[in-house]
């Protein structure tokens, strides 16, 4: 028997939402530079988690402007925060037990204006 565990694949700690647009189809928004540092592409699932108010939300990603800094909640999730909110914004994968105990989840700490202090860390 193959056991799987799901386990943290990817996180961006601490990025501010930079507006909500709620008469968009749906998900989040992210600067493409971000997305490509923390290893996640367009349409991905993920988690957001709002530092202001406490509320987990599910959706997906769409690419945003590189080095633009966009964080933005579109649709109804809109609704769950507000530009200046801090979010955590995190993906899981689905892996063998043993792999999973090898396995290092790309995790970045953008800056206040969402950018990322040392490009050269991330691989950008």
């Amino acid at each position: 028997m193959i056991l799987e565990i799901e386990i943290l694949k990817s996180k961006i700690h601490r990025i501010t939402l930079t507006e909500t647009n709620l008469n968009y189809v749906g998900s989040i928004t992210i600067d493409e530079r971000l997305l490509l540092a923390a290893n996640l592409i367009e349409n991905e699932k993920v988690q957001v988690v709002n530092v202001n108010n406490g509320i987990r939300l599910e959706t997906y990603v769409i690419k945003g402007e590189k080095d633009s800094g966009i964080c933005c909640l579109n649709g109804p999730a809109a609704r769950l925060g507000l530009p200046g909110d801090i979010v955590i914004v995190m993906s899981y994968a689905r892996m063998d037990f043993e792999l999973a105990k090898l396995f290092s989840p790309r995790i970045i700490f953008p800056d206040s204006k969402n950018k990322l202090p040392n490009l050269t860390e991330y691989g950008s």
